[in-house]
């Protein structure tokens, strides 16, 4: 035998890795198909397409609500055109492409489907993921459009026209990653996450559309998408929780009985929520440590991996970041041995002894729900909501006293300037022509095509839709004849009508006992009882960004302290907010943008309040907001800007109850033209 031969014998066989992936797309479908053919060429093995709000929401690029988010936080897909554009030059019958889309995933499918035929693909051929996951955008991302039973019924038409038409194709992703964005702890995140599981799956088995005998087919092709944080064991330990759980429901709930339609299928992208801003370099460190929690495990491994970039927290990532993030999981996958192994944990008894204590706690929250009436009663009620926003005070509050530990931001803040973050070009932005650019290719698709076939395909998905038909071959249809997201969204809209979830906000005492809050409740009352009344501070999210995590905080603290807070959830229109504060009587708006959109988006708040005469009151705006922005705000007016890297909260409320202090001696027709002395805090984002 040659040497060569003896060493290709001796090599050890290995499972094949994981997809790797990049969540990405921005500013136009153009750019974002330049950039998924260069990941592609690098080694990344399969798509995630980040879409921008508006598509998110359901809103053509020149609706008002878009005005300042197209193509900030995503791709703008408007129309088949715009589809097309995106995937061009990528056979589709080769990708294995993960949607994050919600609200309009039906529509986004179709879209998706069309662009195959186009490519002379076969439907049954595609490979891939809709998130598809409602429940969790009523309690943590915020882009749903409908309410929640009209919402169930659209994620039940996908997985029941999938599994017959696209039978590699998953229809939904339940997605617990935004739940641990949210605060939630391990036991929460499984908890939630299998009970919108098991919502869906019983509308499913409920609505007539499946055959009996086909339905374990539909539940081997629900699929997870779950969080990776820093708690190393905790992770490890969830993820095999997870598996387990699942198991046990597809077994004893839904009598599965072929074990292969009961495996825990679940993609990744590791935690966002502990990226700093403070010392970003080791974001680096953070984003390994929690891969390696979904990767060693090989009976709880991960299917699909999408790691962020080192930088998110100040800003959008370059290809170069994008590339970094690539190259750790090739590292891990090809050149490490760990693939050569069996699970490395079975057996070990501290990781035993973890998983049946998460276990327990998830099986009593379950409980707990199912008694409710279920996920969708749950939501309703807003129960997890409010759990969830509880759960983050208290992670919050643990960082503010220094329990929690976050090297460089609250231990080990000493440090040397990083050459990473130095720079005009150090994050990726957003080229302010993309979105006008936008709105003329919408407005020259709409005038192009032809008007009675889309007319013709609407009313046919509008009966689909009022008559409980299956909405999918209506939806593929519409978008073969050119119909836009906004028309198609906005026809559902006719039929279901829109819904505003609970916003979780009570009043809650979180951290009451805390010395600095008792002294804030006492400067509050202070200035409350200067101005005659007692202090209010409208909360506002204006635009489409439903990242509300940082706003509920800022309202949960503002609330302790003793301000009374206006906080109406997400998706106001500036002139909505500006309303609101003047009808309201506040004395203080807080603005909370964190897709990119806040200098547009404040700018018209700014410049509304003072058209109304109500200049005098102060605005404060929390985001990811890069530094030469700031410059920006307090020169349109903004009084003060507040970033993720300041965690204090009740110092954060305290510079605000003075802020209102200063300004109430004002004269109302003097408009605030910004003291701009505080920085500031997670908390508005």
């Amino acid at each position: 035998m040659s040497m060569e031969n003896k060493r290709n014998a001796a090599k050890p066989e290995r499972d094949r890795p994981w997809l790797i992936r990049t969540y990405a797309g921005h500013s136009s479908a153009q750019a974002s198909n330049a950039l998924y053919r260069q990941n592609l060429a690098k080694g990344q093995t399969g798509l995630s397409v980040a879409f921008d709000l508006p598509t998110q929401t359901g809103y053509d690029s020149d609706h008002v609500l878009a005005r300042g988010e197209v193509g900030k936080v995503g791709v703008p897909v408007s129309h088949l055109g715009d589809m097309m554009t995106l995937f061009d030059g990528i056979p589709l019958d080769q990708m294995n492409t993960s949607m994050t889309i919600n609200a309009p995933a039906a529509w986004l499918l179709s879209l998706y489907i069309a662009v195959a035929e186009k490519q002379g693909t076969a439907r049954a051929s595609l490979q891939g993921t809709t998130q598809n996951d409602i429940i969790k955008e009523y309690l943590s991302r915020g882009t749903y459009i409908f309410p929640p039973a009209p919402s169930l019924k659209l994620i039940t038409d996908v997985a029941a026209f999938t599994y017959r038409e696209v039978p590699k194709w998953n229809p939904m992703n339940v997605c617990s990653y935004h739940l641990q964005e949210a605060g939630a702890t391990a036991e929460q995140e499984l908890a939630y996450a299998l009970a919108t599981a098991i919502a869906v799956l019983d509308a499913v088995r409920d609505s007539g559309q499946v055959p009996e005998e086909d339905f374990a087919k539909v539940v081997g092709r629900i699929s997870f998408f779950v969080n990776a944080g820093i708690r190393f064991v905790t992770e490890i330990c969830k993820m095999r929780a997870f598996c387990e759980l699942w198991d046990e429901i597809t077994r004893d709930r839904y009598g599965i009985e072929d074990a292969k339609y009961r495996r825990f299928r679940y993609g990744v992208q590791v935690n966002s929520l502990g990226l700093t801003e403070q010392q970003p370099e080791n974001n680096v460190y953070r984003i390994l440590i929690e891969m390696l929690a979904v990767v060693l495990s090989k009976n709880a491994r991960a299917r699909a991996v999408q790691l962020p970039a080192w930088n998110e927290a100040l800003g959008l990532p370059r290809p170069w970041d994008q590339q970094w993030s690539l190259r750790l999981q090739q590292i891990m996958a090809y050149e490490t041995d760990l693939l050569e192994y069996e699970d490395l944990f079975d057996g070990n008894p501290a990781i035993e002894r973890k998983v049946g204590a998460l276990k327990e706690g998830a099986r009593a929250e379950l409980a707990k729900i199912d008694e409710m009436g279920g996920a969708i009663a749950a939501v309703d009620r807003g129960y997890m909501k409010q759990e969830l926003v509880r759960s983050n005070a208290l992670r919050l509050a643990d960082i503010e006293s220094g329990l929690t530990k976050v090297i460089g931001v609250n231990a080990f803040t000493e440090t040397e300037p990083s050459p990473l973050t130095s720079g005009e070009k150090s994050i990726l932005t957003v080229d302010d022509m993309a979105e006008q650019d936008q709105i003329e290719k919408l407005k020259g698709w709409r005038s192009e095509r032809n008007q009675s076939e889309v007319d013709a395909t609407l009313t046919d998905l509008k009966s689909a839709a009022s008559e409980g038909r299956n909405i999918m071959e209506s939806s593929i249809a519409c978008a073969h004849a050119g119909v836009t997201t906004g028309e198609w969204s906005e026809t559902l809209r006719d039929v279901f009508g829109e819904y505003r979830a609970p916003t979780g906000i009570t009043s809650m005492i979180v951290t009451g006992d805390a010395e600095n809050l008792q002294d804030l409740r006492k400067r509050v009352d202070e200035v409350s009882d200067k101005l005659g009344e007692r202090m209010k501070m409208l909360v506002g999210k204006p635009g489409l960004d439903g990242h509300s995590n940082g706003a509920e905080q800022i309202a949960v603290k503002a609330g302790e302290a003793g301000i009374e807070v206006l906080y109406e959830g997400i998706r106001w229109t500036p002139e909505e907010l500006v309303r609101n504060a003047i009808e309201d009587g506040a004395h203080v708006i807080g603005l909370s943008i964190l897709s990119g959109s806040h200098v547009p988006l404040v700018r018209e708040v700014v410049n509304g309040l003072r058209a109304q005469g109500a200049g005098h009151i102060p605005v404060v705006v929390g985001g990811i907001i890069p530094e030469a922005d700031m410059l920006v705000l307090r020169q349109m007016g903004v009084s003060a800007v507040y970033t993720p890297k300041d965690y204090q909260l009740a110092k954060v409320i305290s510079e605000i109850v003075d802020l209102v202090d200063r300004k109430s001696s004002d004269k109302p027709a003097v408009s605030s033209n910004g003291a701009g002395d505080a920085h500031g805090d997670a908390a508005l984002y």
